[in-house]
């Protein structure tokens, strides 16, 4: 671990000579000892010294890599970026070349003048001391340097970083070039002048007060602004007024001076015509100007864009009239326009023409939740003009914003009263966020409870305790037994009970095989409890072995639908899952697989084999297909075959690639194809898993390698070989007076009794 960094640079560079020397500096890298005669570098930025064949592997992994776009390695210890990656190794002024170890002089370096470039921008001086890891230290020549205002001069350290001032006050122009600065000698450029003047507009009607030194928009010598108000200075003429904007002197001509006006007043015809045809010559500005006689025809503010209005009176002096036409004037938001005559706009005020259409605005306004809905809409933003009114965090205030997007900002009510759990031993102090929940405790209730149990449970802050969890004993509902480990859980006033087993089966009934040695039925006993929570006394039913597999398929899929309340932790009745009608599909004879099954299974017994093994070699004997699987792909020969040559393709793909496993995806399909590709998965040896809710249900398989295989015989060829081998069926005669004969001549069809999937357990 290397020591802190010396407050100054002198012992910065002494504490790395120090550990240099003794051995005692570890590289930031490989956290091992650097050693006199390793090859080093050192980064020019923090001076960190570190073994070259380690900052070559740090600069070339990608951790390394600066994060700024610019390309580079950053420093282990500083982070600074570097371009080019170190590849020799040499002494710490960079002259020497493998420089070789010298019991007399510093490790990793040359013994020579270090030379360098001090950090002081204004020191010239170089390093003078042997060459030396870390920073140079400050140059120890002394230089003359003035002070900031430039009056006095001293004597200071070569480098020296401190400004130098003095006592006399600074004394140089301001920026408004009248005034001098009056602060004392000072850093950097002297401040603004700070005294306030006076200043006129051109026209002369208006004055404000700045700064020295402002800058004027333009001084004609008498004015340094604009008032924008109208100049109304008298002209050359003496008789008309000046009707510009308040602007620099001197104000233009009359406009009406005879030396400026060349032609009549709609301007088509010079005065030099007119006065040839016998008009009377303009001596001053007040004579009137000659008329051409003709039709004005000055654009007028009416009409449109395509169609220009123009005036149709007399060539005349001033404004024109208003013309007889019509213009279109179209409302605010420009939707609908309508037809008014132009003397009528003209004499209306320029608000009171346009109109307000009846179009409601459809865009949505800047929260996103809400319409703009106004009328003739002309807004660009549509800001939302509504309170969100949205609960925040804590769920006892509002947002009291203006309707926006995104999420509320937390809530900036703040109590100042302290927070404790029920029990007051756990405290929360203020200020304390609104919303904020009772802090945990870890001591046991204190609240009243209505059992006299002992309480295991800790503090809370609901109102309701948990149940009670105390063990106790009960008698069953006959009185004929009494049964431990009962948890007692009161609530509402009335007593339950719940067992607690080491095995267990369904939710709290207990399931277990006896085999007789007489009979070769399967006893199943079951201990269950009623409505009331009362335990119910021992009850035996008896099965055929052939049918015990396939009750507890039937209890699978059952209880598979209670999913839900098994996870909550309630129990699930069995015998009220299992209707009359499943029960009496359940009463099968047993044929020959089910007395195989069963004298293998005496034998195996009598011979001490595992069930898992195959001695005989019969599972590997061939694919063993069901007769329902059979009769369903008889149906629909087509889609069994598509399937398999799919399964063949996956087991045959993964078994000779790279990969452990692969899928494929099936698209959704009703519940009876679901039931064919999970059996046939299982001949194949593939995990098959169904996934979504209906009607977008489908199946996704997944052959795993060494595991999958195909059998080899398909379920297609073993039903053509079945159909090859099979007699052709009698045809049946019926006599047409029979009430169970069709129209065609074949009997009806009898009510079909709903079909359990017994092996779509995934769904």
């Amino acid at each position: 671990k290397q020591s802190d960094v010396p407050k100054n640079k002198e012992t910065h560079t002494g504490s790395l000579i120090e550990q240099l020397t003794t051995e005692k500096y570890e590289c930031m890298v490989c956290c091992e000892v650097v050693r006199i005669v390793a090859p080093v570098w050192s980064c020019q930025n923090c001076y960190h010294v570190f073994h070259l064949n380690c900052i070559k592997k740090w600069a070339r992994s990608p951790a390394s890599q600066a994060e700024d776009g610019n390309g580079g390695w950053r420093c282990p210890a500083c982070q600074n970026a570097s371009t080019q990656v170190p590849s020799t190794y040499t002494c710490f002024c960079g002259k020497v070349h493998n420089p070789e170890w010298n019991r007399n002089e510093i490790p990793h370096s040359c013994g020579e003048l270090c030379g360098k470039r001090r950090q002081c921008l204004d020191c010239p001086h170089l390093c003078n001391i042997l060459c030396h890891p870390g920073p140079c230290p400050s140059c120890p020549a002394f230089v003359t340097k003035t002070c900031e205002c430039g009056r006095t001069s001293h004597s200071v350290r070569c480098g020296q970083s401190t400004a130098i001032h003095c006592s006399n006050v600074c004394g140089n122009t301001l920026n408004c070039g009248k005034h001098s600065c009056t602060q004392v000698c000072h850093a950097g450029k002297c401040s603004p002048c700070q005294l306030a003047v006076q200043q006129v507009c051109y026209c002369g009607s208006n004055f404000k007060d700045v700064l020295c030194g402002t800058k004027e928009e333009f001084s004609d010598g008498f004015g340094s602004f604009s008032c924008q108000k109208i100049c109304g200075k008298k002209l050359n003429c003496g008789r008309h007024n000046c009707t510009q904007v308040c602007h620099p002197q001197p104000c233009q001509l009359c406009p009406r001076l005879p030396q400026v006006v060349y032609r009549c007043p709609c301007g088509q015809t010079p005065l030099s015509k007119l006065l040839e045809l016998g008009c009377i010559e303009r001596k001053l500005c007040t004579d009137p100007i000659p008329s051409c006689g003709k039709t004005c025809g000055k654009p007028l503010s009416c009409g449109s864009y395509e169609f220009i209005h123009t005036c149709e009176s007399l060539c005349h002096e001033g404004d024109c009239r208003p013309c007889s036409r019509t213009s279109n004037i179209y409302c605010r938001c420009g939707f609908k326009k309508k037809v008014s005559s132009c003397f009528v706009l003209f004499s209306l005020v320029i608000a009171a023409i346009t109109f307000m259409c009846d179009k409601r605005c459809n865009k949505k306004r800047s929260c996103g939740r809400h319409k703009c809905n106004e009328i003739c809409c002309v807004d660009t933003e549509h800001k939302c003009s509504l309170v969100c009114g949205r609960k925040l965090n804590c769920g006892l205030h509002r947002c009291e914003e203006p309707c926006h997007r995104g999420s509320c900002q937390t809530c900036w009510q703040t109590s100042f009263d302290e927070l404790t759990c029920y029990c007051g031993e756990s405290v929360i102090y203020p200020p304390i966020p609104c919303g904020t929940q009772p802090p945990e405790c870890k001591k046991m209730c204190t609240r009243p409870h209505e059992c006299d149990h002992p309480v295991y449970h800790s503090c809370h802050s609901e109102e309701k305790c948990p149940p009670c969890t105390y063990l106790t004993q009960k008698w069953c509902m006959g009185k004929h037994e009494v049964t431990s480990f009962i948890f007692s859980i009161v609530g509402e006033g009335k007593e339950r009970t719940g067992k607690q087993r080491t095995q267990q089966g369904f939710g709290t009934s207990e399931m277990r095989r006896a085999k007789n040695d007489s009979s070769s039925e399967t006893v199943i006993e079951r201990k269950s409890k009623n409505e009331s929570g009362e335990l119910i006394c021992n009850q035996s039913f008896a099965l055929h072995p052939s049918c015990f597999m396939l009750f507890f398929r039937i209890a699978a899929i059952s209880i598979a639908t209670k999913l839900t309340d098994l996870q909550l932790g309630d129990s699930v009745e069995i015998s009220r899952l299992i209707t009359k009608k499943e029960m009496k599909q359940a009463r099968l004879q047993c044929d020959e697989e089910c007395l195989a099954l069963q004298r293998n299974r005496r034998l195996a017994e009598a011979l001490q084999i595992d069930d898992n093994s195959d001695p005989f070699n019969v599972r590997s004997s061939g694919p063993k297909y069901s007769d329902l699987l059979k009769e369903d792909a008889r149906k629909d020969l087509k889609f069994v075959s598509d399937i398999e040559k799919e399964m063949r393709m996956l087991v045959e793909a993964v078994n000779k690639g790279k990969h452990t496993k692969k899928s494929h995806c099936y698209p959704p399909m009703n519940r009876d194809h679901r039931r064919i590709i999970h059996e046939l998965a299982q001949v194949y040896g593939i995990e098959s898993v169904s996934y979504d809710n209906e009607p977008k249900r489908n199946v996704v398989i997944t052959a795993v390698k060494g595991k999958s295989v195909c059998p080899s015989n398909t379920l297609t060829s073993v039903l053509d070989k079945e159909m090859q081998s099979r007699p052709p069926p009698p045809i049946p005669h019926y006599k047409q007076t029979d009430k169970s004969i069709g129209n065609n001549g074949l009997p009806k069809s009898l009510k079909e009794e709903p079909v359990i999937d017994y092996f779509d357990v995934q769904d």
